[in-house]
């Protein structure tokens, strides 16, 4: 289980995160998105210990990085955008290295690593420097090290950048098995990759959660769903905008502003959103904010979010 609450990080007068909260439980795939400078990179290393927050925590299976931290990333496999490779060991060496500072018993890491390896797709390399490895092979075994000491949640960041077609076919195939049986934080910048194997999507921009919500909500064919933020607090408007003709499910998201209510609506394909919308707000006399059609597409919905 991965926990961000209010989660800030200031470095002198910059604003690196804003009261991010996040919170994702049970096997799946979590993908995290932003342009460069959004805050992707912090928040993972706030999320692995590495860094502190200025305000807020992130909690691991219950435990803190930062105060627990041997408890923590028990639950804890990372892969790095470059992973962490000792070019002079052997595959084996290198994943039993692991496995014994990730606290696996003496007796039980061989087969333990032949079970990583056999998952990773590694056996036939398992005597291979590492030095020597493909960029894919490589990359599996950032993965495989990653799966030592069986952790229940996998952070991966970038892990398919600079492999060549083929390698990414199975580094995707590998990332979408894991996510069946693992609570997976999945970082990229590929909105195509995120769309193919994540089940909920976290948009980040200026270090602010814009968008936190389930694939399947964006992209029903059924439906029409609009991004909505009006002036008024949320106990206000909520539950009217849930009795709305026409409205299947309404899900608050974070609001950039205090006072401030953003909804992210599914109504039914005829039921014309904007004009209801705009009829129950006027109304009520609350200002809307920002009203927009969220698209099929993630890269639709992507560019509609950091666009307001």
């Amino acid at each position: 289980m991965i926990e961000i609450e209010n989660v800030s990080k200031r470095y002198g007068s910059v604003r690196a995160l804003e009261n991010v909260s996040l919170r994702m439980e049970g096997s799946g795939i979590m993908g995290l998105l932003g342009q460069n400078g959004a805050g992707k990179t912090t928040l993972i290393n706030i999320l692995t210990g590495y860094l502190a927050p200025t305000s807020g925590r992130a909690l691991l299976g219950g435990h803190d990085p930062l105060m627990e931290p041997g408890e923590a990333k028990r639950h804890l496999g990372y892969l790095p955008e470059q992973p962490p490779l000792y070019d002079e060991m052997t595959v084996r060496e290198y994943l039993r290295f692991v496995a014994a500072l990730k606290g696996v018993a003496a007796r039980a890491i061989p087969a333990h690593v032949d079970e990583v390896m056999e998952l990773t797709g590694l056996t036939s390399m398992q005597s291979r420097l590492l030095g020597h490895l493909s960029k894919g092979f490589r990359q599996r075994a950032g993965m495989a090290q990653a799966l030592c000491g069986d952790p229940d949640v996998l952070v991966l960041d970038e892990p398919t950048v600079g492999l060549d077609p083929r390698q990414i076919t199975e580094i995707r195939a590998l990332i979408n098995t894991l996510g069946k049986s693992h609570t997976i934080l999945f970082s990229s910048h590929i909105l195509s990759e995120v769309q193919q194997l994540c089940d909920h999507v976290v948009i980040l921009d200026h270090g602010q959660v814009k968008l936190d919500a389930a694939l399947a909500q964006l992209s029903a064919p059924e439906d029409i769903t609009v991004l909505l933020t009006v002036d008024a607090p949320e106990a206000a408007i909520l539950s009217r905008l849930r009795q709305l003709e026409g409205v299947r499910r309404a899900t608050v998201q974070p609001a950039a502003q205090s006072g401030c209510t953003s909804v992210l609506l599914q109504f039914h394909r005829e039921s014309e959103p904007e004009r209801r919308l705009f009829a129950l707000l006027s109304g009520l006399n609350i200002p809307i904010l920002h009203l927009s059609r969220v698209g099929d597409s993630l890269e639709q919905v992507f560019l509609n979010v950091i666009s307001q």
